[in-house]
């Protein structure tokens, strides 16, 4: 279904769920920037400190949550050169020729690993095909810091666990011929994933638990890393919609979005408002996902976000999508249930609810900032 003007100066916006299409109204007007209140700056420092230093970062991300579901992440501890690094291979492998890129497409995956071009994907059929490229992979534990596996290889997964493994070699064994590139990207992936296992002992201490109430389902997590490239679009305007991701909400539990300073991506609040939340250097967009959204009984908002693609430069990120367990079956919190606010939701895994929101697609999708 398009996208329909009225004259109110609105449309009207479809979106697939999990459980369907919903639609959202949305005002036609162009994009603001954000606010410091709707999309704040969070010094998350303190998330291994003391108690009290815990705390006081978790209640600045619970006002976030339920607000817009979106924050800046400043001091996050993830070295500038290790940053740096990624980007240097992020760009040599995308300056690639096509041919050479092929090598690792998605259509070797069983999993939706590797690289696909320009236009190949559409994430929202009303707003076009998405205006980018970019090259995805899946959580491998012989590269999880925290099991310590990268020469003996993974020997004792357990096999609930292990059906659930999305990895795939070939994307680094296709990549063997730029220098460093597995090492320099597994090397972020790595910093991204132990900066969010530190975040969701965080995140439970906002939702009222004990600090450690989700360490059990971040074992084996979902936990995918995309590195996307969006070509210089000289020819577009404010008035010509030509997007470079359409319109869409995460999958998991949240998400750690690198941007370089070009700038693209907006949010649609709850007026219908599309709103611009601009690179600021230093920090990651931290935005949560629809599951994380499930677990606590609506209070806490997975956004509705797009990037907008009208720059005359290249752009360039790095997002990383963290959720638990593949195989861990989860309910609604029983912090965010009371007499006002009853269970809306039937526990389910990770891993099967990402299944249903791509049962009619190939292979296992991936979200797309």
């Amino acid at each position: 279904m398009a996208t329909t003007q009225s004259a109110a100066s609105t449309y009207q916006l479809r979106l697939p769920t999990a459980q369907g299409y919903v639609y959202r109204t949305v005002l036609s007007n162009p994009a603001r920037n954000c606010s410091d209140t709707e999309v704040p700056i969070i010094d998350i420092s303190g998330i291994s400190g003391p108690q009290s230093e815990r705390q006081a970062v978790a209640s600045q991300i619970r006002e976030a949550a339920e607000k817009t579901g979106f924050f800046y992440a400043k001091n996050h501890g993830i070295p500038h050169a290790r940053i740096d690094a990624a980007l240097t291979q992020t760009r040599a492998f995308f300056a690639q020729p096509a041919e050479d890129k092929r090598n690792v497409s998605i259509a070797k995956s069983k999993f939706f690993n590797g690289w696909y071009g320009r236009y190949d994907q559409m994430t929202l059929d009303s707003e076009g095909r998405d205006n980018k490229e970019g090259f995805t992979w899946r959580y491998d534990p012989r590269y999880d810091p925290e099991k310590n596996r990268h020469e003996a290889g993974v020997v004792d997964v357990p096999d609930d666990v292990r059906k659930w493994l999305r990895g795939e070699e070939f994307v680094w064994e296709g990549t063997e011929h730029l220098p460093d590139f597995k090492r320099d990207i597994i090397g972020y992936w790595q910093e991204c994933l132990e900066l969010s296992r530190r975040l969701i002992r965080v995140f439970a201490l906002a939702l009222d638990l004990p600090g450690d109430y989700f360490d059990y389902l971040v074992t084996y997590p979902g936990s995918d890393g995309l590195l996307n490239y969006y070509p210089a679009n000289t020819q577009s305007s404010e008035g010509k919609l030509d997007v470079g991701v359409g319109a869409h909400t995460d999958l998991q539990c949240f998400t750690l979005l690198w941007q370089d300073a070009v700038g693209g991506l907006q949010l649609l609040d709850a007026t219908g408002q599309w709103i611009k939340v601009p690179p600021i250097e230093g920090t990651f967009v931290v935005n949560i996902g629809d599951y994380l959204m499930r677990l606590t009984n609506d209070k806490w908002k997975s956004t509705v976000h797009r990037v907008y693609n009208h720059s005359p430069v290249e752009r360039y990120s790095m997002p990383f999508f963290f959720g638990f367990n593949f195989n861990e079956q989860c309910g609604v919190l029983p912090s965010c249930v009371d007499d006002d606010h009853p269970v809306k939701y039937e526990p389910i895994s990770c891993g099967e609810w990402n299944q249903m929101r791509f049962a009619d697609a190939l292979g296992d999708p991936v979200a797309k900032d």
